[in-house]
This record gives structure tokens, C-alpha cells and sequence, in this order.
């Protein structure tokens, strides 16, 4: 066993427990160490907080909590709050009556995966819906709240989309079934562990370290836990099965990019505001966080398409999600990590975009340009 990431102990004057990653024969472990800094909730109600613009912070602000929308010190929220309620749907909208006769219809790799996915994508919806407000209790910059506020409202509309469409196409009873898949199955519990054990230890330790881990873990659930089930949805699509599924999966996907956005963005303004925690050991676990994500993304890939699916394999896989994970980490200011077979990414990309009519990648629909951070 040995320990592959650590970071220097800061100056302050009481220490709390946090948590480091360490690369095991069994795979990957965290181990408690001690850390510092321990953050506090914000005031609900805080008559001398500061109302300059200039002095207002992610974290360790002094908030009015009053929302002020014509005085904003990050400039790009406004450009997502707006595309955020353009965003606006309902799942009803979407005609799911070919998508009953089609999984009937379906081979039972693809049943089982379709089963499968929506089991671990109403999870991650679920779990975001209520881990988003522990996080705003320490964000202290009231347009930064604004943007969580609805992504939790889009987080539970997706976890209302994917009942509905369980609840068109299948009994009750297996609808139950599908949806408690994770508790059951080895391999979707260890995928949610990742993710969920790291929102557990940052409620269990609020420190500035294990904030910015937590919002690490959701810069990767945005940017690459959902992308092989969305491959799925899309390629059944181009094989011309489920349609309403795939328009379902279409919308939400289109919500995912501006919560990747939102996230993509706060680790910037973090890594300009607060740079001290962002010390080079620090970086090398935000690495690790990400190289574990993409790792745990193709092994479920894998185990849920595998080689039994048209169209799709463990290479483009293997290839689409490796390029994925090394984007994410150059839109933060890492150092990519994988090598992947360019050529493969390229064509699947090609292939999904004449179904979607959009980049899929992009992180949102104007958020990609570097003027919105």
C-alpha cells in the first residue's frame, strides 16, 4: 500500500479531520488524516454583512444573502442564469407511447442496460437535488446561490423524467425494481461511493479543503459520470429505437452542460480567490479525484454495454471517456492524464451529433468561450 497524493497543513489555529485518496491492491481507499481551517455556515440573517461588490467571496465572505441582480461580481452568472431558465421543460412534453412498443422489442443486453443506467442516473439526479444546499450554506456570493438554487430544481426534474419514463414503459413493481438497482448490485454501489462518501466526509467536515474536493466531485459527476449512459440513449436513437428516451436524455443532457459550466466555473474563481489551498499536492489530488472518475466511468461502461451493444464498444468507450476526463482537466488548468485513440472519438462524435443537432461537449451553449469566466 502506498499513499499517492498528500498537501501541506496550514497555519491556522485548530485542526479538524479531512480525508486523503490512497491507491490500495484492492483499488482505491480514502484514509482520515488530520487537516485545517474549518469553515462555518453563513448567518441566514446578517445585518452587517458587506454590500460592496468588490469585497463579496465564493467562500469566507460576510453575506447580506440579499439577491441582487443588477450588481454581480462574476459576470458570467448571468449569462448562465439566463441560459439556465431558457433551459425551462417539463418531462411530460415528450411522447414516450413508441418507447412502451420499442422495449418490448429490445435485446436483453439492451433492456439490461437501459435498466441499468436509469438505476445509476436517477441516483447521481437524486443525490445532487440534496447535496447542492449544503454546499450553498457556505457559499457566500448571492448570485453563486442563485445558480445552485436552480440546478437543484433541474436535478429534480431529471429524477421526475427518468420516473416517468419508467413509469410508461414498465410495470410498478419493476419500476421499483430498476430504480433500487444500486443497493443491489456490486458493481453501481461502488460507482455511487465515489460521489457520495466524498459529500458524506465534507458534511462530516466542513473544511475549505473537502469544499473544494466536493465541488471537484461535482465537476465530475457533470463532466464524465453521465456520459457512457448518454452514449447509450443516443446511439439506441441512431438505431432507431426509444426516440423519447433519447429526447428525455437530450434535455437533460442539455442542463448537465451548464451545470458543468457552473461547477468549471467555480473552480476557477476558487483557484484565483483562495490560492493557497491550491498547492501542487493539492492539484495532484484533484488529478487523482478525476483519473478515479474516469476510471470508474469505462469499467461501468464496460460492465453495462461491454460488446453487446450495436454500435457501440469497449474502445470508444475506453477512447471517448479518457478524452472527456482530459478536457475537464485542461477547462480547470490541469495537466491532462490519458491517451486515447483520437480517430474513434472523433467518429462517435460525428455520429451523435446528427442525432442531437448540437455538441453534446460543449458546456453549455455559449459557455465554452473563455469570456464566460
Amino acid at each position: 500500500m502506498f499513499e499517492v497524493s498528500h498537501w501541506k497543513l496550514r497555519n491556522v489555529s485548530h485542526a479538524v479531520h479531512s480525508y486523503i485518496w490512497i491507491k490500495t491492491d484492492n483499488g482505491y481507499e480514502s484514509r482520515k488524516r488530520e487537516c485545517f481551517m474549518e469553515m462555518n455556515k453563513k448567518a441566514l440573517f446578517n445585518a452587517d454583512g458587506d454590500i460592496e461588490v468588490g469585497k463579496r467571496k465564493i467562500i469566507n465572505g460576510n453575506t447580506t444573502n440579499l439577491n441582487d441582480f443588477n450588481n454581480m461580481k462574476y459576470k458570467w452568472v448571468s449569462d448562465w442564469y439566463r441560459q439556465a431558465m431558457n433551459n425551462f421543460w417539463i418531462p411530460e412534453e415528450i411522447n414516450l407511447t413508441h418507447d412502451l412498443q420499442d422495449y418490448r422489442l429490445l435485446s436483453n443486453a439492451e433492456r439490461s442496460a437501459y435498466d441499468k443506467i436509469l438505476s445509476f442516473l436517477v441516483f447521481l439526479d437524486s443525490i445532487q437535488t440534496a447535496n447542492l444546499p449544503n454546499i450553498g450554506d457556505f457559499v457566500t456570493a448571492n448570485e453563486i446561490n442563485l445558480c445552485l438554487t436552480i440546478q437543484s430544481f433541474q436535478e429534480a426534474v431529471h429524477s421526475q423524467s427518468y420516473s416517468y419514463m419508467l413509469d410508461t414503459i414498465c410495470s410498478p413493481a419493476k419500476r421499483d425494481e430498476i430504480l433500487y438497482q444500486w443497493k443491489d448490485d456490486k458493481v453501481l454501489l461502488e460507482r455511487n461511493k465515489f460521489i457520495g462518501e466524498q459529500y458524506n466526509k465534507f458534511l462530516e467536515n466542513p473544511t475549505e479543503e473537502n469544499l473544494i474536493r466536493t465541488i471537484m466531485a461535482n465537476f465530475i459527476l457533470e463532466g464524465i459520470y453521465f456520459y457512457s449512459g448518454f452514449m447509450f440513449f443516443y446511439n439506441l436513437e441512431r438505431n432507431g429505437k426509444m426516440p423519447g428516451s433519447a429526447q428525455e436524455i437530450r434535455y437533460i443532457n442539455r442542463d448537465e452542460n451548464t451545470h458543468l459550466w457552473l461547477f468549471r466555473s467555480l473552480i476557477r474563481e476558487l483557484q484565483k480567490e483562495e490560492a493557497e489551498i491550491f498547492t501542487k499536492e493539492f492539484v495532484e489530488e484533484l488529478r487523482l479525484m478525476m483519473k478515479i472518475g474516469v476510471e470508474h466511468e469505462i469499467n461501468w461502461g464496460n460492465y453495462v454495454i461491454g460488446e453487446n451493444i450495436q454500435g457501440i464498444n469497449k474502445n470508444l468507450i475506453d477512447s471517448y471517456i479518457k478524452y472527456l476526463g482530459n478536457k475537464r482537466l485542461k477547462e480547470i488548468g490541469l495537466e491532462p492524464l490519458f491517451e486515447y485513440e483520437i480517430e474513434k472519438t472523433e467518429i462517435y462524435f460525428r455520429q451523435v451529433n446528427e442525432i442531437t443537432k448540437d455538441d453534446i461537449d460543449s458546456c453549455c451553449i455559449n459557455g465554452d468561450n473563455d469570456k464566460n469566466n
